[in-house]
């Protein structure tokens, strides 16, 4: 708050949660720069040796789970852990995540072949088991990180959004350097990189708790007093309790056969159910939630964002996943007889953020004062362009992989120069837009559909990854067709939301 020690005019504790989120940021992009080539490289090369749509389902699962769970973590942390508890719980959960994955593997190193055989199996159920362990961890860290650093402002205060600013920078940071860091160690040893993006989450911990003071009386747990209050949380304790143990048992009997697990059809269940569960509740709140009319037609006007944002979203969620395996199988990546690893493109778009996040800043206030800002609608329109732009690049691209011969990297870089425009063009603006139109009162609850759109999103990214990656002959000719229907989908949803965007804005009322 106010009272607090400050650093070039903000609270200390910026600092603190800058470098905590920046290593987060680092141990979570280094690891998805690696994860879906690590499932779907062969087993005698070191990987799982699942074929794409497998891997292309698991990729989405774990990046659909990641922004799931973020609801609970939030609400856990409102009424249960506490803020900073939650933060430093959650990177525990994440480092334990990484090492999980990395510790089968660093084994095989040490072992003779009969041993590395045995290791293989406990390989594939220690990374899935690492896999949830992530989930579970950023969905307690990622949500309350942001919810600290906007209680270090005292309200009103002009300073938070430039705090917010410095945090994000953080993020970017991190997602730059993890993916040349992890890569370069995983051309030795996957499960180094695996270990390496752990160590990045154990440094953020380390500083966090080193520095924690400065974070003062922010984030801490609520404050219970009343019987009835300490009833409601031991309550609450019994039943997380109890839910983490049905889970955990779960778990168990799918590793060890008892559960088959089908990873597409678990995917496609999943997609189905955020998708019905977010609709349902927004016609329970427009039905009976007792608002007005104009408030009835802003979480109508939430509905149509939803789906636009979740086609955005699996357009551009693809960076991960089918441009990653593009990356590393149809792209020439030799420099002077030195092959660069794959992952390093994952480092591109954060590069092309940190460029063009302070350019759009300054375009969208100059075209304000000027009364040329676009509306809301507008800008998911480019947001939407900007995907279907990008692989309209890779269409001719996959045709050259098609051909037999390497794409240049340029193709990729240019693809997600205008996947980056059409993020800083979406994204902040999505996040705006859903606060300013969620009715009193619903504010956490209608956040909670943008992030459930993302998460779908994500889900769908995944999916369609295992159709468009060109794995085999057929799915290789294939190909370019289905980057042009990428590009058609995405591009006929921006073409439709510019037909919407008149009744849209009607429904957003003084909403812009």
């Amino acid at each position: 708050m106010s009272d607090q020690k400050t650093i070039w005019g903000h609270p200390r504790g910026l600092a603190t949660l800058f470098f905590t989120e920046m290593w987060e940021r680092f141990s979570y992009y280094g690891m998805r720069a690696l994860l879906i080539l690590f499932m779907a490289t062969a087993v005698s090369d070191g990987g799982l040796g699942f074929d794409d749509k497998t891997s292309g389902a698991i990729y989405g699962l774990y990046t659909m789970g990641v922004y799931l769970l973020a609801l609970p973590g939030g609400w856990l942390a409102d009424r249960l852990f506490g803020l900073k508890k939650s933060v430093w719980y959650g990177g525990i959960i994440i480092a334990l995540g990484h090492f999980t994955m990395g510790i089968p593997g660093i084994l095989q190193l040490f072992s003779g072949a009969a041993e590395k055989a045995e290791l293989s199996a406990l390989d594939t159920n220690a990374f899935f088991l690492g896999l949830i362990l992530i989930v579970v961890g950023t969905g307690l860290l990622k949500p309350n990180i942001s919810s600290i650093v906007g209680q270090l402002y005292a309200p009103g205060d002009s300073k938070r959004d430039a705090g917010f600013s410095i945090f994000y920078m953080g993020i970017n940071i991190g997602a730059f350097a993890a993916p040349l860091l992890t890569s370069s160690v995983a051309e030795y040893n996957w499960h180094l990189g695996f270990g390496l993006a752990g160590f990045g989450m154990v440094l953020g911990l380390i500083q966090y708790r080193l520095t924690s003071g400065t974070l003062a009386d922010v984030g801490n747990a609520p404050v219970v007093e009343t019987p009835q209050e300490k009833e409601s949380q031991s309550s609450l304790k019994k039943i997380t309790t109890a839910i983490v143990g049905v889970i955990g048992i779960l778990v168990v009997l799918m590793f060890s056969g008892v559960i088959p697990v089908n990873a597409e059809a678990i995917a496609n269940i999943s997609g189905i159910i955020i998708a019905v569960v977010a609709f349902s509740y927004l016609g329970y709140i427009i039905v009976l939630g007792g608002l007005e009319k104009s408030d009835r037609n802003k979480v109508i006007a939430i509905g149509v964002v939803f789906i636009f944002s979740a086609v955005f979203w699996s357009g551009f969620e693809q960076a991960g996943s089918t441009l990653n395996l593009f990356a590393d199988r149809f792209t020439d990546r030799s420099i002077f007889g030195w092959e660069m690893p794959a992952g390093w493109f994952q480092s591109v778009n954060s590069t092309f953020i940190i460029l063009f996040a302070p350019f759009f800043g300054a375009m969208w206030i100059w075209l304000a004062k000027r009364n040329l800002e676009p509306s809301s609608p507008l800008k998911f329109f480019f947001g939407l362009f900007g995907v279907a732009a990008g692989f309209f690049v890779m269409y001719f691209a996959a045709k050259i992989a098609a051909s037999g011969d390497m794409a240049a990297p340029t193709w990729l870089i240019f693809t997600y120069l205008f996947h980056t425009w059409g993020e800083l063009s979406l994204s902040p603006v999505g996040l705006s837009l859903t606060t300013k139109l969620a009715p009193k009162g619903y504010q956490g609850q209608m956040m909670g559909i943008w992030f459930l759109s993302v998460s779908l999103g994500n889900l769908l990214a995944g999916l369609i990854a295992g159709e468009a990656s060109g794995g085999d002959a057929e799915a290789l000719a294939n190909m370019p067709s289905q980057y042009m229907t990428i590009v058609l989908t995405t591009f006929g949803a921006a073409l439709l939301l510019l037909a919407l965007n008149k009744p849209l804005r009607k429904l957003m009322g003084d909403v812009h």
